[in-house]
């Protein structure tokens, strides 16, 4: 694996403008960055791959755990919650996508950091951004990106063919706008009728008992850039127990994008080689790893409020506001190191097959929300 410094495109910012990355330089930051791309051999690429596929067994096989011995409390899951977990579960409800933060060197098993499995972004910069920056600069080199072919695919699969799917975020984030958007477009792709809906503007009708949008009208079907976590801890969360509306990504997706899972994996599959060694109890870390580990909170956003340990002490940390559910601790992975910048290997995982990568760097050990995402081509 290499990386390579190379001048930018010209007009770089309006061409990824033109394909929905609008978000390219948030705060005068650059998010986007194309003045060094990566360069992986075909065998990294298919090691990355099978990776990713043999995480995504296991996290099910976890999720299959939790459930069967009712450890919903280790991963802080709201109680009221874990009734209808179960079921969407047996349901086996519609899930589309999710992400796999992997620590690679090139010379062993890439490792799991955490699986980002309900509301994961960087989508646009991934699918849609490099490849356009391959054709217009690489033209005649291949990427691992087949995601957008793999989202209309998996669409097509919604079993209700004849839907209205409605698509929402938060209001006034220019990222998640844009991810929803995209999304939105990849179903119309697909064949699916489609709408637009904030998630502050789904309503609920008291009489029929049904989900709504501003002009009453029922939404069966809503994919929701919006944590489950959230939603369970909101007065709306009453009506989520009438099972009267098909969410995108389903409840059950609420046990594999859990931190707490990264001690129940290790528990269950001890040296695997894609995984850290990972506990919930602090002192048994310290003494499985000699004071060398990330303390995580089991649900948390954007490297918000991660702590890294060597020999006991803090070496570097970020701010936030979580981890009121608790903290699982996860060994420290070894990290390759370009000149300061330390890359981490995002594999988008799509109708439960791995299918593209996305690589973002920071000068720190630590990926937040403003790390750069670097194009990437083999």
């Amino acid at each position: 694996m290499k990386r390579h410094e190379i001048t930018q495109r010209p007009d770089w910012q309006s061409r990824v403008e033109e394909v929905g990355l609008t978000y390219h330089t948030p705060e005068g930051q650059k998010y986007w960055d194309e003045s060094a791309y990566y360069e992986l051999t075909a065998p990294e690429v298919d090691n990355l791959e099978k990776a990713a596929n043999d995480l995504h067994e296991l996290c099910i096989r976890a999720a299959e755990e939790v459930i069967e011995r009712n450890r919903f409390a280790e991963l802080g899951i709201p109680p009221e919650a874990v009734p209808y977990i179960k079921n969407s579960w047996e349901r086996d409800d519609f899930s589309l996508y999710g992400r796999f933060d992997l620590a690679c060197t090139g010379m062993d098993a890439p490792k799991l950091l955490e699986y980002n499995a309900d509301t994961p972004t960087a989508l646009v910069e991934a699918a849609v951004a490099q490849w356009y920056w391959l054709q217009d600069v690489f033209p005649k080199r291949d990427q691992f990106n087949s995601i957008h072919e793999r989202l209309v695919d998996a669409w097509k699969k919604f079993p209700a063919r004849d839907a209205r799917i409605y698509f929402g975020g938060v209001k006034e984030n220019s990222e998640d706008a844009q991810t929803v958007l995209y999304l939105r477009d990849t179903c119309h792709q697909a064949g699916l009728k489609t709408d637009s809906l904030f998630i502050e503007d789904l309503g609920f009708h008291s009489m029929k008992r049904r989900f709504v949008d501003g002009s009453e009208q029922e939404v069966l079907n809503y994919f929701k850039l919006y944590p489950w976590e959230w939603m369970w801890h909101e007065v709306f969360a009453e009506h989520l127990k009438l099972e009267v509306c098909t969410f995108i990504e389903p409840m059950w997706k609420m046990l594999l994008s859990n931190k707490g899972l990264l001690p129940i994996l290790w528990e269950m599959f001890p040296g695997h080689p894609n995984l850290l060694p990972a506990f919930f109890d602090q002192s048994r870390a310290t003494a499985a790893l000699g004071g060398n580990f990330v303390r995580k909170p089991k649900l948390s956003r954007e490297g918000a409020n991660i702590s890294r340990f060597e020999n006991g002490r803090i070496t570097a940390e970020t701010a936030g506001e979580y981890g009121e559910e608790g903290y699982v601790y996860q060994g420290l992975a070894s990290e390759m190191n370009f000149e300061g910048n330390h890359p981490i290997f995002g594999v988008w995982i799509v109708n439960h097959t791995a299918c593209g990568l996305g690589i973002r760097e920071d000068k720190g050990l630590i990926t937040g929300n403003c790390s750069r995402f670097m194009p990437h081509l083999f």
